[in-house]
């Protein structure tokens, strides 16, 4: 069973990056359009290597989808996932609020335990 809060841990530092939530914005608020490294190291003004540093953390959550088109590698936003991300993150914080007799240690509570 995957440890539902490790892996929200796991999300929410991931997108706890500045520039991160800037490529996931520049992407979801432009489902139409790709962009390969050399676009979001452009418009963030940083380095091609620390754009694909940061675009390689966003598709190891799975955010981003790549596509190839010969020699170049282009990104968009995997918008199911996404939505799955913003799923888990509600029903964290509606569980935040109820009391939990596990100290959330063990595998029942996941954030799922209702005290």
């Amino acid at each position: 069973m995957i440890n539902r809060i490790q892996t929200l841990s796991e999300v929410l530092k991931a997108m706890g990056d500045l520039k991160r939530i800037k490529i996931i914005k520049m992407l979801a608020s432009n489902m139409h359009e790709t962009l390969c490294v050399s676009d979001v190291a452009e418009k963030l003004g940083i380095s091609q290597p620390a754009a694909s540093q940061h675009i390689k953390i966003l598709k190891n959550i799975g955010v981003l989808n790549e596509s190839r088109k010969g020699f170049r590698v282009f990104y968009s936003i995997n918008k199911p996932i996404f939505f799955e991300i913003k799923k888990e993150i509600d029903a964290f914080f509606i569980k935040a609020f109820v009391k939990c007799d596990h100290d959330l240690d063990c595998e029942k509570c996941d954030y799922n335990c209702g005290g």
